[in-house]
């Protein structure tokens, strides 16, 4: 493989113009293609397969007029200090908001409160609940401000009116602050090469690559749907990878040049040395990102591909048009304007960190591993699910109606119920009697609302208020217990029952993740740790990786819950409300992760093991393999949480946990992990690090990552490198 990336390294500098020419029209053409053909981004969360969205499925049937499936809004309605909405003037400005909700664009029903009896037991609050014909994400803005301007004239008139469910809700966006992350890996780039022309390189082609990854992202929003965190996701890897491979190449180009080797074979060795390391590396990345797809959740695959597809461009632009931009640049990317004064006879910071831990390996393993379990207790607590309203922003109009609700009605009003009762093939009204009286039982119901029936009579709906909050267990509790009244329906009449609804849908949606966790986990490392056996050639390297990575899940886990779930520095994060973990974010975690944190150990033991390939003791090729990778290592890690860490200060509350978890990950991983936990484990070993039966040394295909044999090659006389310059 090396020989092959060293060739085309070499072509795509002498062709620069050409491969230059093709990227700019693929991108041309995608950009085209989204600004024409893109379609809408979905901000459902559904799993085919779940008994919420049979339910759903099943109601769209026979019951459509019941819009079961179809967005919400909840307008809570108060009166100012000292009056009623019950009183004449009161039930004036409720009835003005109702008609103007039932005019509404693409409303079905709307249930007035006074005949619901949704109106508070102190008369102060009313609660109007709209459905809509269409699912919540296809909305228009036109439609969510006709939604949000029927309360206008009671507002006038001193009323408190405010706004709540999913039909509120608007697709999250990537706004500028995102955009300060790759200001500072601009900055960390510049301080690195100490060239403004260096540094630009990288930035250059990863902007190109994400580009080109949105466009096709936003083109194929046209032909499939698509959930609105997916193309946010995709950008924020695709810069992330796309500057960090660029980086690794850059600076092995700059090392050759300085080797005095001409500005073509610099780039011909760097992308058959470090383009090798940059392959395997956003192999890693690919495998864990494509693997969700094979664990059943939908929405959750498709941002697993897209942002495996983004990686996947990162990766070509690094072996085709960064060779080609860097004929272009020439010998002038060796410059550097910006030194650090160093004597070239003193070691450099990486060497002494390296020599330091060698010294010290096992109180340093000790210590380091000790820190990951105090910041991983909080992960002991982990509470999971998906965003309601009691998780926006305190000054949303989503949670102001939440505690208004809440307060009048009790916080289960927040998250009803839906309670489908299939009276059989008789149409026994006796199921229908039997469910109501049944669930009325149970504990942690509030309220049982009279049944809906369709016209044949053979589907009936009732609306179930728990007592507790939308992401409560108890509620969790009422909807397993609701469900395991079915059986003894169905033996009694022949009837059925099923429980769907936004609330239950989410609990649904969470335990499906929950479930899949697991397993995908055990595939994504069963993989890369086979990938990963075949780079390094070593049973014990892939291992360490292995369990190193889940040691910083772990604590990065624990780092969410302590911000997201228990408030630790939420001010100083800009995390404005706490709350369960979003479900999907530790399976997300684990892939994005998992790829990311390979890509540290891919270019830090790569550069060990070619030392150690070419014949340096154990410990001294850690020593200098750490010296020469650290550098990059840690520039690309600094490039990598400054990216991630810009989605912080995103509005969605999903990107914003996805950023801090991803920025923290990396932080943990490679300072701690790669940087200090690797050479501890690499010191001690020894030459045991890169064991490997020869059983397995024979089947093995020998793919040279390190380059050895593409160093062979060059340096041989005449026929062989007459051979590869001919090229």
């Amino acid at each position: 493989m090396a020989t092959f990336l060293y060739r085309l390294g070499r072509l795509s500098f002498r062709r620069r113009a050409l491969v230059t020419a093709v990227w700019a029209a693929v991108l041309v053409a995608l950009g085209v293609g989204a600004l024409t053909l893109s379609g809408k981004l979905s901000d459902s969360v559904t799993i085919p397969g779940t008994e919420s969205q049979q339910t759903i499925d099943r109601l769209a049937e026979r019951f459509p007029q019941a819009a079961a499936g179809g967005g919400t809004a909840r307008v809570a309605i108060a009166a100012p200090d000292g009056q009623s909405v019950i009183d004449p003037a009161g039930r004036a400005a409720v009835e003005s908001v109702v008609a103007k909700l039932k005019a509404a664009p693409q409303v079905a029903t709307v249930a007035d409160p006074f005949q619901a009896k949704s109106v508070s037991p102190d008369g102060h609050v009313a609660l109007a609940q709209v459905s809509y014909r269409v699912l919540g994400y296809e909305l228009t803005d036109s439609d969510r401000q006709a939604l949000l301007s029927s309360g206008d004239q009671a507002k006038q008139q001193g009323y408190e009116v405010e706004f709540g469910g999913d039909a509120v809700q608007g697709i999250p966006e990537t706004g500028a602050t995102e955009g300060l992350g790759v200001v500072v890996a601009a900055v960390v780039l510049i301080i690195t090469f100490g060239s403004l022309l260096a540094a630009g390189i990288p930035l250059l082609t990863a902007l190109i690559g994400v580009g080109i990854g949105m466009a096709g992202i936003l083109l194929a929003s046209g032909a499939t749907e698509l959930n609105s965190n997916t193309p946010i996701l995709a950008l924020m890897i695709g810069l992330a990878v796309g500057i960090d491979y660029a980086l690794f190449i850059v600076s092995r180009y700059r090392h050759e040049l300085h080797e005095g080797r001409e500005p073509e074979e610099a780039a011909g060795r760097a992308a058959g040395t470090a383009g090798s390391a940059v392959v395997f590396a956003g192999l890693t990345v690919i495998i864990a990102l494509a693997g969700l797809t094979v664990v059943g959740i939908p929405f959750l695959g498709q941002m697993g591909v897209a942002a495996a597809v983004t990686v996947a461009i990162a990766v070509l632009i690094a072996l085709t048009l960064l060779p080609a931009v860097l004929g272009f640049a020439g010998a002038r990317v060796a410059s550097s304007r910006i030194r650090v004064r160093r004597k070239v006879s003193e070691p450099s910071h990486g060497e002494r960190w390296a020599r330091f831990v060698a010294r010290h390996r096992l109180p340093v393993l000790l210590t380091a591993l000790a820190g990951l379990a105090v910041v991983a207790i909080p992960a002991l607590s982990m509470q999971l699910g998906l965003p309601n309203d009691s998780t926006a922003a305190p000054e949303t109009s989503q949670r102001k109606a939440y505690d208004l609700v809440s307060e009048s009605f009790g916080e289960g009003a927040n998250g009803p119920l839906l309670v489908v009762v299939d009276t059989g093939p008789n149409h026994d009204p006796q199921a229908l009697q039997q469910a109501t009286a049944g669930i009325r039982t149970l504990p942690d119901v509030a309220a049982v609302t009279p049944p809906r029936v369709n016209t044949a009579g053979d589907t009936a709906l009732l609306t179930v208020i728990p007592k507790s909050g939308p992401s409560s267990t108890q509620t969790e509790d009422l909807v397993a217990a609701i469900r395991a009244q079915s059986d003894p329906l169905h033996d009694a009449t022949g009837g059925s029952l099923s429980v769907t609804g936004q609330t239950a849908a989410n609990i649904d949606v969470s335990q499906k993740l929950s479930d899949a966790m697991l397993p995908y986990l055990g595939l994504i490392v069963g993989l890369a740790f086979l990938l990963l056996m075949l780079v390094f050639r070593s049973v014990v390297v892939p291992l360490k990786a292995t369990l190193g990575f889940l040691g910083s899940v772990v604590a990065t886990f624990g780092a969410v819950v302590a911000v997201f779930q228990w408030g630790w520095l939420s001010d100083l994060l800009g995390v404005e409300s706490t709350g369960p973990i979003m479900s999907m974010l530790p399976i997300l975690l684990i892939g994005v992760l998992f790829g990311l944190a390979m890509d540290y150990q891919v270019f830090l033991v790569t550069r060990m093991r070619e030392e150690y390939v070419h014949g340096a003791d154990p410990q001294e090729s850690m020593v200098t393999g750490f010296r020469h990778g650290a550098r990059v290592v840690v520039a690309a890690a600094l490039i990598m949480i400054s990216v991630f860490a810009g989605f912080v200060l995103a509005e969605s509350s999903l990107i914003q946990s996805i950023g801090f978890a991803l920025a923290f990950g990396v932080l943990v991983d490679a300072f701690v992990i790669r940087m200090t936990v690797v050479p501890a484990v690499m010191s001690l070993l020894g030459r045991g690090a890169w064991w490997l039966p020869r059983w397995l040394n024979r089947i093995l295909p020998n793919v040279d990552v390190e380059g050895e044999g593409l160093t062979r090659k060059l340096n041989a006389p005449d026929d062989d490198e007459r051979e590869l310059a001919r090229v």
